[in-house]
């Protein structure tokens, strides 16, 4: 009965103000910190091809702990990848609550921001679309890493972007990830004030300079990374399924093998 009276009246039967609301902020925000930095560092893990094939090929091999298990185990990828769908669930869910639900309190809100001419509303309104043109395609994205982990490699994830199809998702899920993650990560040090100093405003400024900047250079190197996938995807379309092997291993196969040679 408790909880159905604060549901309706936002207060505790005690007449207190719910703090529901603000455990459930403090949850979005965490979440949110995490998969932003989390798309960081994978934006720069799969951005290893552009140094080379050799190189990719090393950094998934380490994700599937190559160092413990013989040619790794792409089940941790799985169970790591199901660990971010929870939480990126979780942070969806969180956003939701904020977003109009009407048509008419959209329109509201809209005239609101437009009258006001505030940029950080104008913000809140593009990170509101692409956290939910996000949750399809990013749901998409997951769920082909949690089921289909073991084809991810240099000629894998080409063949998955180019030969399957994927670089129009792959597209638009850069744009709403890039643009999304940084007004976010910039909004939560806004709120939380984590770098206000002595002059809120002119860290503000400066955040704004830095969240540019941070959105120019993921969207420049997650193009350059889906172009290089792509490149490799249409070089290997004749030879789709076939999967990497390692120039080491190669000219370890030559070497030990004089026919070959």
């Amino acid at each position: 009965m408790s909880d159905l009276i604060e549901g309706y009246l936002g207060k505790t039967v005690e007449r207190k103000k719910s703090r529901v609301p603000a455990k459930l902020d403090y949850i979005q925000s965490a979440t949110g910190l995490f998969l932003g930095l989390f798309m960081w560092g994978h934006m720069f893990m799969v951005s290893s091809i552009l140094i080379s094939k050799d190189f990719m090929y090393a950094v998934t091999k380490f994700f599937e702990a190559s160092f413990i298990f013989e040619g790794g185990n792409p089940v941790l990828v799985s169970i790591l990848a199901f660990v971010i769908f929870v939480i990126f669930i979780t942070h969806a869910a969180m956003g939701m609550r904020k977003l109009p639900g009407n048509f008419k309190q959209y329109q509201v809100m809209k005239a609101h921001a437009n009258n006001m001419g505030h940029e950080d509303t104008k913000l809140w309104f593009i990170q509101a679309f692409t956290g939910f043109a996000m949750f399809f395609l990013g749901s998409v994205h997951i769920y082909i890493i949690m089921t289909h982990s073991d084809t991810i490699g240099p000629y894998a994830s080409a063949d998955r972007v180019w030969s399957e199809w994927m670089w129009p998702l792959y597209i638009l899920l850069l744009l709403a990830v890039e643009f999304h993650g940084t007004i976010g990560l910039y909004r939560l040090a806004v709120k939380w004030g984590w770098f206000d100093g002595n002059d809120p405003k002119a860290t503000r400024k400066k955040l704004k300079t830095y969240k540019k900047a941070l959105t120019y250079f993921f969207l420049i190197l997650g193009f350059a990374t889906l172009a290089a996938y792509m490149k490799i995807g249409m070089e290997h379309a004749d030879k789709v399924g076939e999967r990497y092997t390692p120039t080491a291993k190669v000219m370890e196969y030559k070497i030990n093998d004089g026919r070959v040679a």
